[in-house]
């Protein structure tokens, strides 16, 4: 009798989910042709692993987050080229973790604003903004702003982690850009020509439509939201792309803490039967406008991935990335713009304006272009926003991070 009630009990144990020993499970994080450092590394949770789940190295317990669609993230500290390093997977959170870089949306003032609390604070220490997402048309700043430039959608403004500005709104000198947006510019659709980058033209616009999903957690917290770019040469306003963001925001800084990382990607579809034809144009697509100090053509300082460091040289030439600064209350600062190697075109041209501190990838200044109807065009883009001048090695290193990222395999023991 108390055999059989010992076997009942022990087959209920595996049945039961919790009961049961979970199994053991190794994740190994291969670094492969490259030195890693605070690197961003992905990998599927095995099926049938629930969440929480966190990792552990030499008895400490790192943070990992999982994302609904079962993809897990975390950071590696350091890790030598050809080298690896095991972690366990064991069940529950890492204690303390989201006090440790946690990063927090919250909607304040009609804006969607990301904060972290830094490692090095105190518990209970006060929440540092990283960036803001300007979803609806904000108010116009100046009074002498026409209302066709009103515009949503985009990012602005970008902290550095001592809380510099880098980014600028509304400029005098070109009020359509906005920190960091999207549109495209020279454009043919249905025998029209749409300009959804000059506003003030009232040819064409960008609008947001809807922020469908945010998330916060101890690695990472983002959001996606929805856009489109509206045709106004039409008889009436038809919308001719659709667009979706998926915004990724990195909390923990970097060992020096002078960085920090957050990803963009941008997936656009034709919204009728008719594509969207661009024609080879200087500029278009992804911009990013620096802070206003910067304005002046001996003021913005500009560095390539090819070490270029003259704009004018700089300017159409293609490359893997394009760092930004100057100098803001007496001190540097800038934002790096990294491009994906999968993008179209890659590593693709740049713009660099001349005299203003703004920065574009445009795959249209090297040839005709078109979004076609069934295709999805995805961009992807991270981002570097640092105090200090550009480090050209560690751009290149955070570039070979993104685009090559660490191999990871995970085995059950």
């Amino acid at each position: 009798m108390q055999r059989t009630f010992c076997r009942l009990i022990y087959l209920f144990a595996l049945c039961t989910p919790g009961l049961a020993a979970e199994k053991k499970i190794s994740v190994t994080v291969l670094a492969g042709d490259f030195d890693r450092r605070d690197t961003v590394v992905t990998f599927t949770l095995p099926a049938g692993v629930r969440n929480p789940h966190s990792l552990r190295r030499d008895g400490k317990a790192v943070p990992l987050q999982v994302g609904k669609d079962g993809q897990a993230a975390f950071i590696v500290d350091e890790l030598k080229k050809g080298s690896q390093i095991e972690y366990e997977l064991i069940a529950g959170p890492a204690k303390g973790s989201f006090k440790s870089g946690g990063v927090r949306p919250g909607l304040e003032d009609g804006k969607l604003k990301f904060s972290v609390v830094a490692a090095d604070n105190p518990p209970g220490g006060q929440d540092r903004t990283l960036l803001e997402y300007q979803p609806e048309r904000g108010p116009l700043p100046r009074a002498d702003i026409k209302p066709v430039f009103l515009r949503g959608a985009y990012l602005h403004p970008i902290y550095t982690p001592s809380g510099k500005i880098v980014t600028d709104d509304y400029p005098t000198n070109h009020i359509h850009h906005h920190g960091i947006w999207w549109s495209w510019t020279k454009t043919e659709f249905d025998g029209r020509e749409p300009d959804f980058w000059n506003m003030g033209d009232a040819k064409g616009r960008v609008e947001f439509v809807a922020l469908t999903d945010t998330w916060s957690g101890p690695v990472h917290g983002g959001f996606h939201s929805q856009h489109r770019f509206v045709d106004l040469t039409a008889p009436k306003p038809v919308t001719a792309l659709t667009e979706t963001w998926e915004l990724t925001v990195y909390g923990a800084p970097s060992h020096s803490k002078s960085y920090w990382l957050f990803d963009l990607v941008s997936q656009q579809q034709c919204a009728t039967a008719g594509a969207l034809k661009l024609p080879t144009y200087r500029y278009g697509g992804l911009g990013v406008r620096g802070n206003g100090a910067w304005n002046g053509k001996e003021k913005a300082l500009f560095l390539t991935s090819e070490g270029e460091t003259d704009r004018d040289k700089g300017n159409t030439s293609r490359g893997r990335w394009c760092d930004m600064g100057g100098l803001i209350d007496g001190a540097q600062a800038g934002i790096a713009i990294l491009c994906h190697p999968h993008n179209f075109r890659a590593p693709q041209p740049m713009r660099l304006h001349p005299t203003e501190p703004f920065f574009n990838f445009a795959p249209q200044q090297a040839g005709d272009m078109a979004i076609q109807p069934g295709q999805n065009y995805i961009s992807r883009y991270r981002f570097v926003v640092h105090d200090g001048p550009p480090d050209r090695a560690e751009l290149d290193r955070l570039w070979n991070d993104y685009a090559h990222p660490p191999t990871v395999r995970v085995q059950e023991k």
